[in-house]
């Protein structure tokens, strides 16, 4: 028989098909089966059909490269007897015998594969129907210059998709600082509450849950696949702008490498294709023949259909990660900033070997545990036993190469890796325990409200990016440059260190003549360093001192009486209607201090 077929998802709808029919017709071990196409392919299978039915495919270009495009499968079995269709295809016959050689011995029947399980696009939705649901949020975001206060809510649409475990997998920045959540399946007029289970940012996913059993009703989870090759074909499948229906976009696999990840600020693993993202499609699944090759989340600006999405490996690893724990885990990192050595001279200079390949390392993050082993000056030359090449990268499937971060953030938390370095030109290994590190200002901080805290109309904050960000979308430019570089190049010395600055001055009496002295760094109270916004509240209550003192960057001083402030925070409060002098993150370790304290007398 022969099966026209025209996407590789058919390909196993064929195969299938082949080897219920030679078991029908028993085949002879000698009947030959072979494969011709037009074009070279991309997509590594293996021979199928040997053990259930002694026969084999063969490639008239021997490989085994397929992809979509037109292929045709004869059988040489030549009795006819009654069909046996494929799980997904609808199969028209009709009769005829040739004769010939080997590669063109009779076909007894003419089989066109005809279902739209054939076609990449119409096979996605079929699958979608009952798995990709659309997503409304209600969110709000936090003013960062006054904390203690939300910003006018706003509604947003996106995509999401049902996997095992009655759960909806979707994009972070779908449901981020999000206030409520509904969820609309296809076909329904209903609308139904979800709630937010687990959110990774830095990797652009997040989990909801749906208690009403009435919603999974009729749903169908979607399975995790693997990485596509390039050029592979892939369908896009969500609910974009333009439009209340489900929509599909068809695009082919463009490149695969670690990506800037818009939303989480962060490099991790990505797919680029060529198929239309845009704004509801973040969140649904792009789907390879019949499983989920990754999860549609942003796109290129000032570019025409290059989209990207995220791939099955950084997937598996947040949900393990919620599974394992309950909630997510974040992705580690060595805390490293290397160089390239692809300079002779600069190889030659750090007595590398001709036979030695790697990347130099140019700084360390002191709260990594590679500055416990690793100096300054090493030269890393492999990771876990995997070499690394001198512009830093490492093999990758065929002929492919990525950057070796990729091996590292797909770790778990507190996983160990061996490292191998060159040092002062001899080899040595060291073993790393890996763990998600924190910036001392961090990128991003979703889903929480901004901590805070008012002395005498001093306004004490934490600096974060986001707080940068107010300044507008020329941000880089227009924020003060002493803090804006701070925040970008600085390491923090110790585990939970924070850049606190001054944000600004609440006008009273007690504080006239420091209204100018904004946007500056706080490093000292009362002579004490200040580690983060909750000791400096500390070092302010427990200083015992009739006045405090505050060193401010560029050598500025601010001294207050204590009792006095005390009593104009209270008038300032009432005078901006401020609900309290702290964030509730310092309430509660003020309430913790306090019970300690009884607890000790």
């Amino acid at each position: 028989m022969m099966l026209g077929i025209r996407s590789p998802a058919a390909v196993r709808v064929a195969v299938r098909t082949l080897r219920s029919s030679s078991n029908h017709r028993g085949c002879i071990s000698s009947t030959r089966t072979t494969v011709s196409h037009r074009y070279r392919f991309n997509t590594n299978i293996k021979p199928p059909l040997a053990s259930n039915a002694n026969a084999f495919l063969r490639l008239r270009n021997n490989g085994w490269n397929i992809r979509l495009s037109s292929i045709k499968l004869y059988s040489t079995c030549s009795e006819s007897s009654a069909s046996t269709p494929g799980d997904d295809a609808a199969l028209k016959f009709s009769s005829g015998v040739e004769d010939g050689g080997a590669d063109s011995e009779a076909v007894a029947d003419s089989v066109t594969v005809r279902n739209g399980a054939m076609d990449e696009a119409y096979y996605a939705i079929e699958l979608a129907l009952d798995s990709v649901v659309k997503i409304f949020t209600v969110a709000s975001s936090p003013s960062y210059f006054l904390p203690w206060q939300n910003k006018s809510q706003r509604e947003s649409m996106g995509s999401g998709f049902v996997i095992s475990g009655k759960r909806i997998l979707t994009n972070a920045h779908v449901v981020a600082d999000h206030t409520f959540v509904l969820v609309r399946k296809h076909g329904s007029p209903t609308k139904y509450r979800a709630e937010v289970k687990a959110v990774g940012h830095e990797c652009d996913l997040a989990i909801l849950v749906v208690e009403n059993e009435e919603f999974w009703e009729g749903m169908n989870s979607l399975e995790l696949g693997d990485i596509p090759f390039l050029q592979e074909a892939v369908a896009v499948v969500g609910y974009p702008q333009g439009g209340d229906n489900i929509s599909v976009t068809k695009g082919v696999v463009s490149r695969v490498e670690p990506t800037q990840y818009v939303h989480g600020a962060t490099q991790l693993l990505a797919i680029q294709i060529d198929a239309a993202i845009n704004p509801g499609n973040s969140g649904g699944p792009a789907i390879m023949g019949d499983k989920v090759a990754g999860v549609a989340f942003q796109n290129l600006s000032n570019a025409e259909n290059i989209g990207y999405i995220i791939p099955v490996p950084v997937i598996k690893h947040f949900i393990s990660g919620v599974e394992e724990t309950g909630d997510y885990v974040g992705f580690c990192s060595m805390g490293l900033s290397c160089q390239p050595t692809e300079n002779a001279q600069l190889r030659e200079h750090f007595q590398m070997r001709p036979d030695l390949t790697g990347v130099l390392v140019s700084r360390i993050n002191p709260t990594s545990d590679a500055h416990r082993v690793l100096k300054k000056d090493d030269i890393i030359l492999s990771f876990d036993g995997v070499p690394i090449a001198n512009d830093g990268s490492v093999a990758f499937r065929n002929r492919e190469r990525i950057t070796f971060d990729h091996l590292v953030s797909m770790k778990k938390p507190n996983d160990t890796a061996q490292v191998k370095v060159l040092r002062s030109g001899e080899e040595q290994e060291f073993t790393v325990t890996l763990r998600p590190l924190h910036p001392l200002v961090p990128v991003h901080q979703f889903d929480k409200l901004p901590s805070y805290l008012i002395f005498a109309g001093l306004v004490f904050v934490p600096l974060t990016q986001p707080y940068l960000h107010e300044y507008g979308e020329d941000w880089y430019n227009a924020s003060p440059r002493r803090l804006c570089e701070r925040a970008l190049r600085e390491l923090p010395q110790k585990p939970g260190q924070q850049f606190v600055i001054l944000s600004q001055v609440l006008m009273d009496d007690i504080n006239t003549g420091y209204e100018r002295l904004a946007d500056l760094q706080v490093k000292k109270v009362n002579g004490v360093e200040v580690d983060n916004l909750k000791h400096l509240r500390q070092l302010v209550e427990d200083g015992g001192n009739e006045n405090v003192r505050f060193d401010l960057d560029d050598e500025r001083v601010i001294v207050l009486n204590y009792d006095s402030a005390k009593t104009a925070t209270s008038r300032i409060l009432k005078r901006h209607r401020i609900p309290s002098a702290m964030s509730d993150d310092l309430v509660e370790a003020q309430d913790v201090a306090v019970i300690e304290v009884a607890c000790s007398k």
